[in-house]
């Protein structure tokens, strides 16, 4: 995990120091005394551009050992527009569940955001390499930097509004959307915010082939079981097949516990897959937050550590918009702590 504030690519925050905190203080210019305590000094007439790439959940943006929640982005936000700290800010998001983050821009605090993924699905990873075992990459946010590269250095030759139409028909596995100003930054070229790309006129842009994509929550267990496969240690297929298990157990008492905790709330299971239909909308930032620590703490999982258990997360969210988080949140720990 690293941040920069330079656009020579030096690193000003990385490891234990990048946290939600650090994030929202650097953004908005406070002191702070972690990493090169340099942070982003900007003024009305200031540009600020932001890349995102993590884990997600609804209301969730993950960062290495803590969460930050969308009412605390959203008061840095409007803190900073208010306060006329910037121009204009474009925000790109690589994480699922991006679109939660942002329901709340207006179209008058000069902020625009472009995320890999809506409020209601995950992102996805792609490129895999099966010699690394790895993926190389999220499929939006390659789609978006190979596009970048395809112009460089002509990055005035394009406007924010324009990649974004061209990244959404390229990204397939996901929705892409956008938010906030869509009348004026929207029409700015991406050299407003990304530069001129002096010095990269040798860029080329990577013919990426986009198969063998995978939801971002499964990519961990996935990595695992390949590992599995190519192992012929038979101490190591023997550990790395409980961690598979253990995975597979906590991923079960995830869905397990929150259908009970909805179920309890709503009164039977039916209503809990009818609630699950709805669509997400993070109308109480502050209950979320409350049930979504109490969930972490109470059931011992993390977003970090085990990312597919964002894929049942929008119940407790949709809860909050019926229930106050006291209640929700005294549910979640009699189930969490009973099993």
């Amino acid at each position: 995990a690293v941040v920069s504030t330079q656009s020579t690519g030096m690193i000003d925050y990385m490891g234990d120091d990048v946290t939600p905190q650090t994030f929202l203080d650097v953004l908005s210019g406070k002191y702070t005394e972690k990493g090169s305590r340099k942070t982003v000094k900007s003024t009305k007439d200031d540009v600020i551009f932001v890349n995102f790439a993590d884990h997600g959940g609804p209301g969730i943006l993950a960062f290495p050992h803590s969460e930050l929640y969308k009412g605390d982005l959203d008061r840095t936000l409007e803190m900073m527009s208010e306060g006329a700290r910037f121009k204009q800010m474009l925000i790109y998001v690589e994480a699922c569940y991006a679109g939660s983050m942002f329901t709340k821009l207006s179209a008058d605090m000069n902020i625009t955001a472009h995320t890999a993924s809506n409020s209601d699905e995950s992102s996805y990873a792609c490129v895999l390499d099966e010699d690394l075992n790895t993926y190389l990459g999220d499929c939006w946010s390659l789609n978006w930097m190979n596009n970048t590269e395809q112009i460089m250095p002509n990055l005035d030759s394009e406007t924010v509004m324009e990649q974004y139409d061209i990244v959404k028909k390229m990204t397939t596995t996901s929705h892409a959307s956008i938010y906030g100003d869509l009348t004026t930054i929207t029409n700015e070229p991406l050299s407003t915010f990304m530069g001129h790309g002096k010095g990269l006129k040798d860029a080329r842009a990577n013919e990426f082939q986009m198969e063998n994509s995978i939801q971002s929550q499964d990519v961990m267990i996935d990595w695992l079981r390949r590992k599995l496969r190519k192992t012929t240690d038979e101490g190591s297929a023997e550990e790395l097949k409980q961690q598979i298990k253990d995975h597979e157990n906590k991923e079960k008492f995830v869905m397990k516990t929150i259908d009970a905790v909805g179920a309890d709330l709503l009164g039977s299971p039916e209503a809990v897959n009818n609630l699950k239909k709805v669509s997400l909308a993070i109308r109480h930032p502050g209950c979320n937050e409350a049930v979504m620590k109490e969930f972490f703490a109470a059931c011992n999982c993390r977003i970090q550590d085990n990312p597919y258990i964002t894929k049942y997360l929008a119940t407790l969210s949709k809860l909050c918009n019926m229930f106050s988080a006291d209640i929700i949140v005294k549910t979640v720990g009699k189930y969490c702590y009973e099993q």
